[in-house]
């Protein structure tokens, strides 16, 4: 029987880090899951796999224990118990990503400055960024149990030193986040390096963004965008259907 649900999270997940790839959200590192359907599982890619040029059919079924159900011999990554303890502390959580994004880091490296929400977007994370202080590998379920805890109900959390992770409700909808919050911290740090002091969005003003905020529509509009200019670019084969 074929598991229509499955080959779909797999095309938008192998689709999505392709895109962050592209947009230098992942690099050599970082890594995205997304939650299997009725299961305590997730889909991820091999650790060693490049960014690249992932494909559906070499991403891992791994369970909340981290046994490989699907795609052996592979191995998730290393930090998979990111994934894992964030998705099992939060149900709310359909995807995840980690990326070790400079631009968000720096924010970790700076006494006194934190990072805030400047641009329009950034209202989705009006509930705080908070920083996690382990900065190192995040590999047993404890230090994924004490990353989950730090970020609470927020959608985004730094590592000290290390990266970022964000949260979102489907794959679609974290590639947008993952685009809006580089574009967010370049923001800041632009306003930093020009001398002057950054003016966050208020909560007032946050609030009022929100009241008109369709993020269904947005999230599906960027998707959209993103998936054409990377197969216009050749970076995703022509015969992938991201969306079926």
């Amino acid at each position: 029987k074929v598991n229509h649900a499955g080959t779909q999270l797999r095309r938008q997940l192998a689709t999505a880090t392709r895109i962050l790839h592209i947009e230098g959200i992942l690099d050599y590192s970082g890594h995205i899951s997304v939650r299997a359907r009725r299961r305590d599982a997730l889909y991820i890619q091999p650790g060693t796999e490049p960014r690249s040029t992932i494909t559906p059919a070499k991403l891992l079924l791994v369970d909340f224990n981290g046994k490989v159900l699907e795609g052996a011999p592979g191995k998730p990554p290393v930090e998979l118990a990111i994934h894992v303890e964030i998705l099992r502390a939060r149900p709310d959580v359909q995807a995840v990503i980690h990326s070790h994004l400079e631009l968000a880091l720096l924010f970790t490296m700076m006494d006194g400055v934190a990072l805030q929400p400047m641009r329009a977007r950034a209202v989705r994370w009006q509930s705080g960024i908070p920083t996690h202080p382990d900065p190192s590998h995040i590999k047993l379920p404890e230090q994924g149990a004490a990353l989950a805890a730090t970020l609470g109900p927020h959608h985004a959390v730094l590592i000290r030193s290390h990266g970022v992770v964000l949260t979102a409700e489907s794959l679609p909808a974290l590639l947008v986040d993952g685009i809006h919050f580089e574009e967010n911290a370049r923001a800041q740090l632009q306003v930093l390096n020009a001398g002057q002091k950054p003016l966050a969005l208020t909560d007032a003003e946050m609030d009022q963004i929100n009241r008109h905020e369709m993020r269904e529509f947005h999230v599906g509009k960027l998707w959209k965008y993103y998936v054409h200019e990377a197969r216009a670019a050749g970076a995703l084969p022509a015969g992938w259907d991201a969306d079926s």
